[in-house]
């Protein structure tokens, strides 16, 4: 491999193609459905600079609501204006459109967080609120995570929302709606019950895809009792006990697990409190103030994302034993749900958090080069940085960053008292290592299932 960094490696390739005057294969448009690049005369060339055309791991790093100006503010309160996160470093780095659908297959504009999830989960839009089923028709399509087993490949997922929320559910669950998280939350989903022969709940059917890593929120969601079928009486934790999964609740307990089990832990009743607290923006704006990054709603023991991202590497790797790969996904989830409440430390807090899993993925990259690494996010949000003299409508809050300036955040998306809601705009995507180019110029969410797919050779 030589001593010089892969991503460095990577970053000075592309530069030297640059330079002679090489074509880098941009990615397809949206309209091929796909996202396919055709091999040109360069392929050698280009084959040098993006490392081997197959990989043997994809890790796509999900930050929730995560748009460039979620990114932005991250950036300018925890290592300056002139800085770079983590997140910044990759050598490919593209943008893509984000829109739902309705149930016609006509544009939806702002998309939520499930059709979000859908468009890179299964390589098609769908409806706001729905998981992994087309948009018309309400008929499950085949998932990423669902082709990486058939595949033979490990698989995990990693978030700090509950298990069954909208982003790691389109992975292992199809729901006609995404509040039909435990087998008490039903009511949306009539015809997706056990006893209408349906696959249950998302709780149930996460658990009964033998998912290996299952780590994140949602305790309570598997505290719920089986209303129907083979599991009837038992709790979704008791029914994936009964399918062989280790069941953890902090840290130490995710410490100790092994890989020759599938593990499913379970570190909040509901969402993973967040890192760092500080006051809400308010009407009229707040007092310059500091982030306080010592949350005390955040119970002791329980793991950062940068430390579950570690253990997921090494409990797929070793399920894998270098044999066939693993995909795996991890969602940095709050950024978004601190933007919906106008809390701009909690929502810098969790995008630090998420960078942190972000360099715990490129060094392992860097290790392992046949690994593909993904950073995007499934949509914007409402958070703008604005001029310290402005008087914008909305909420606000001026902070105090690490380089001692002061910098304003608005939110102006809803009317003050209502959550903030998420906006239109296209999205970054970032990436390292095989069928990385694929990301960019501008594509679709759909086209990222297919570089998946390809870098993986899923059939």
């Amino acid at each position: 491999m030589g001593s010089r960094p892969y991503g460095r490696r990577l970053a000075w390739g592309a530069a030297a193609l640059l330079v002679a005057g090489v074509a880098v294969p941009a990615a397809a448009s949206a309209s091929d459905g796909g996202g396919r690049t055709d091999r040109t005369a360069d392929s050698a060339v280009a084959d040098r600079v993006h490392g081997p055309k197959k990989a043997k791991n994809v890790i796509l790093l999900i930050g929730d609501g995560m748009g460039d100006s979620e990114i932005t503010l991250a950036r300018d309160y925890t290592v300056g204006a002139a800085g770079r996160l983590n997140m910044d470093k990759f050598p490919m780095t593209g943008a893509y459109t984000t829109y739902a659908v309705d149930k016609n297959g006509k544009p939806d504009y702002v998309t939520d967080s499930a059709a979000s999830g859908t468009g890179w989960a299964t390589g098609h839009k769908t409806v706001n609120g729905r998981i992994s089923k087309t948009p018309g028709s309400d008929k499950p399509m085949t998932t990423i995570l669902e082709l990486a087993q058939r595949n033979g490949l490990a698989t995990g997922s990693v978030t700090t929302a509950e298990l069954t929320d909208a982003t790691p559910a389109v992975l292992a669950s199809h729901a006609t709606d995404r509040s039909c998280q435990g087998p008490a939350d039903m009511k949306e989903c009539p015809n997706d019950t056990v006893a209408k022969g349906g696959p249950g709940s998302i709780a149930e059917q996460s658990v009964n895809h033998k998912v290996d890593v299952l780590l994140g929120g949602g305790r309570q969601r598997f505290d719920q009792k089986v209303t129907e079928g083979r599991y009837k009486g038992l709790t979704v934790t008791q029914q994936a006990e009964k399918l062989g999964y280790q069941v953890v609740t902090d840290a130490k307990g995710l410490g100790k697990a092994r890989s020759g089990k599938p593990v499913l832990g379970l570190f909040a009743p509901g969402n993973v409190p967040v890192e760092w607290t500080g006051k809400a923006a308010a009407q009229g704006g707040t007092a310059p103030q500091r982030c306080t990054t010592d949350n005390p709603e955040r119970k002791a023991g329980t793991p950062s994302l940068e430390e579950q991202t570690k253990k997921a590497l090494q409990l797929l790797e070793q399920k894998q034993r270098g044999k066939k790969g693993f995909f795996l996904q991890v969602e940095g989830a709050s950024i978004d749900k601190r933007d919906h409440a106008a809390d701009p430390c909690g929502q810098i807090g969790e995008t630090a958090a998420l960078d942190r899993a972000v360099k715990v993925a490129r060094a392992y990259a860097a290790q392992h080069p046949d690994t593909l690494v993904v950073t995007t996010a499934d949509h914007g949000h409402t958070s703008q940085i604005v001029p310290l003299e402005a008087t914008p409508p909305g909420l606000s809050s001026t902070l105090v960053t690490n380089e001692g300036q002061q910098l304003k955040v608005n939110y102006s998306t809803n009317t003050p008292g209502k959550s903030q809601e998420h906006t239109g705009t296209q999205v970054r995507i970032a990436a390292q290592g095989p069928q990385a180019e694929r990301v960019l110029g501008v594509t679709d969410q759909t086209q990222l299932f297919t570089t998946l797919r390809t870098a993986l050779s899923l059939r």
